[in-house]
């Protein structure tokens, strides 16, 4: 877990230093990273995740930010492609490397002002957030497509805060399947992996009972 805690450290470092450049305020912050910055989502999250507002140069954002995390970082990879903007980096002292991505494809979504924070580190950096509802339809979306366990983590985080599922009838019955299809592994290994001790045995003894049944719950309201 050490590698992880370091690795969120540097995740609160790197919104100052683009904070530091201005570029901040014309990015949106979502993702799992922002639920567990933002939120306290209760599991690790490796990459940040933007969307460039829609009055923003992309090139002129690419630019800032590969010359700043240049200066400071070790840099590994960049490109300016046709839909993102991507970078990753790694720092001294930090075992794993930080991968941003930036779209460029501007949609119309909601978003508000955060404190990005971290119990690891007394540093505290202001963002715009996508809301939680904004979450749900993209993790609801992302799970449809990718089929990746942590989507399903996070859409089950959303549902413990208040937050109603967004998905018709027959998006639910995929999810429905989705869900059922994970492996032991899965949880123990790919879940557990960004997990703490406590929570990691709580979702390899529970997986995922309680999205399951909100998942019924609203296919039962809609016969």
């Amino acid at each position: 877990m050490q590698d992880l805690q370091d690795l969120e450290i540097f995740e609160i470092e790197t919104l100052e230093v683009l904070n530091s450049i201005k570029v901040l305020d014309q990015l949106y912050f979502g993702g799992g990273t922002m639920l567990r910055l933002c939120h306290n989502l209760n599991r690790f999250s490796t990459d940040l995740d933007f969307w460039l507002s829609a009055s923003s140069d992309s090139k002129i954002i690419f630019q800032k930010v590969k010359n700043i995390l240049s200066e400071k970082y070790l840099m590994l990879d960049f490109a300016n492609k046709r839909n993102t903007l991507l970078f990753q980096f790694r720092a001294s002292g930090v075992k794993r490397s930080l991968k941003l991505e930036i779209r460029k494809n501007q949609t119309n979504f909601e978003w508000e002002r955060k404190i990005a924070f971290s119990k690891f580190t007394n540093k505290q950096v202001q963002v715009k957030a996508l809301t939680l509802d904004q979450m749900m339809k993209n993790k609801t979306a992302a799970l449809l497509s990718r089929k990746i366990i942590r989507d399903a983590f996070d859409i089950q985080f959303l549902i413990m805060r208040g937050i109603e599922l967004s998905a018709n009838k027959k998006e639910l019955k995929e999810m429905l399947r989705i869900i059922q299809n994970f492996k032991s592994r899965d949880f123990k290994v790919t879940l557990g992996s960004v997990l703490d001790g406590k929570e990691r045995e709580f979702y390899i003894r529970n997986q995922f009972s309680l999205l399951k049944e909100e998942i019924l719950r609203k296919l039962n309201e809609a016969e």
